[in-house]
């Protein structure tokens, strides 16, 4: 083997391990298992098979084909394995590799292999994980820099202790590949220089498969953080109540007591099985149907409220969307800003309208009124900011939900009343 022929290996492991590294990565089996907190042992078998089944592979093309010597990377592959995976499935999978190397009488392949999981594994027990996803082979820029901070607070520097290590188990490989001649697959080369870089490579190809999965860790971090962010920001918008009409409630139901009791007793249900609906940890998404008997104990709580001569309400449902699913307390904002907004400035109160239809493969509900309108609101301000703290947080809550698929749209003529008209993907229930 000449040292010509070694450097371009090396060369090429490096690319071998960063395609094996990018490939596993694409695959959402393989993240699931690789980045889960814990796994069963029929999870971690199914984890190992991702590395061992291509890589088991490789080594038996290095032992049936000439000069194709970077094929060969379980070496680093068990390091990888100990240092994330443990111990004993380091020594597993180091087992299973040395097989294709056992079948062309490299015998010491296995025992080396198995020793190798082991320590390190052992190392990655003794390793911060963070310590790990941080490793790289270039410990500091400034040696000066990296001497004077451990003579000021000695400590062990666990990266150095992994390079210093891998760089060890590699030099070892190549002793033991020097004394038994053919027994161990290593990279002996004639001018020490070249040998040298031959021990570092190992750390270097450790650092870009870490580097590479290191990257979709973040990722999947961000990707977590954004959604636990966007949950967080949707919840707080479902769970708002408008304590005016909570404290109007109360006091509807307290002077209705004495004269009605039993009216009274039916707006209490009615409040209570609101505020069960707002508080409790509901889907994100409900049939129509359920949110239309959510609307129905609003409605009817404010039509005791304002009397039923001057609040009327109307429904045009179409049958067809009621197994439609929409995401929970849509309505009652709408309809709130409909009576607060519309009707209730008018001496002769006004009728709220719902409806709904299939359009195709999307839905299409309308909340009108024939109120006052939005007076002095220009129409420009209507897209944008809707009509009130309602409005806004039903056009926040659909683009949290549907993004661009989804549309908000307000119309509104001054004395004549308001439509608010929203359309929605058609998912049925029967559908999911």
């Amino acid at each position: 083997m000449t040292d010509k022929l070694i450097l371009i290996t090396l060369l090429v492991k490096l690319g071998v391990m960063a395609s094996v590294a990018s490939v596993l990565a694409r695959g959402k089996t393989f993240r699931r298992l690789f980045f889960a907190e814990q796994r069963r042992p029929s999870q971690t078998i199914g984890l190992l098979a991702f590395f061992l089944v291509p890589l088991t592979l490789g080594v038996w093309v290095r032992t049936t084909v000439p000069n194709f010597l970077a094929a060969d990377i379980s070496f680093e592959t068990i390091i990888l394995l100990g240092l994330l995976v443990g111990p004993l499935w380091a020594m597993l999978g180091g087992i299973v590799l040395a097989l294709p190397a056992l079948h062309h009488a490299e015998y010491l392949a296995l025992p080396f292999n198995a020793v190798l999981g082991l320590l390190a594994g052992v190392l990655g027990r003794f390793v911060e994980p963070d310590e790990i996803w941080s490793f790289t082979p270039f410990i500091d820029l400034s040696l000066y820099r990296w001497v004077r901070r451990v003579l000021r607070t000695p400590r062990i520097d666990r990266q150095f202790l992994m390079l210093f290590l891998i760089v060890a188990a590699e030099a070892c490989r190549d002793w033991l590949a020097h004394l038994f001649p053919n027994r161990l697959f290593a990279l002996l080369a004639t001018e020490p220089w070249v040998q040298v870089l031959v021990w570092f490579s190992a750390p270097i190809v450790v650092g870009i498969a870490i580097k590479v999965w290191n990257a979709l860790r973040m990722e999947m971090k961000l990707e977590e953080q954004k959604r636990l962010l966007l949950e967080a920001r949707l919840d707080a918008l479902q769970r708002q109540i408008n304590p005016h009409f909570l404290f109007n409630t109360l006091n509807s139901i307290a002077s209705l007591v004495r004269v009605k009791p039993e009216l009274a007793r039916e707006m209490t249900v009615k409040l209570a099985n609101i505020l069960r609906a707002l508080l409790k940890d509901h889907d994100t998404y409900v049939p129509l149907s359920d949110e239309l008997s959510f609307t129905d104990d609003y409605l009817d709580i404010e039509v005791v409220r304002f009397g039923a001569e001057k609040l009327r309400v109307e429904k045009e449902i179409d049958p067809r969307t009621l197994s439609a699913m929409v995401p929970s307390i849509l309505l009652q904002p709408l309809i709130e800003n409909s009576i607060k907004h519309g009707l209730e400035p008018r001496l002769n109160g006004g009728t709220v309208t719902l409806r709904s239809r299939l359009d195709g493969n999307r839905v299409l509900i309308e909340v009108a009124d024939d109120g006052v309108g939005m007076v002095n609101r220009p129409p420009s301000a209507l897209n944008r900011n809707g009509a009130g703290i309602g409005m806004k947080n039903v056009q926040e809550r659909l683009e949290v939900l549907y993004g661009t698929q989804a549309s908000f749209t307000v119309v509104s003529n001054p004395g004549r009343g308001t439509l608010v008209t929203i359309e929605i993907p058609a998912h049925l229930q029967d559908a999911t």
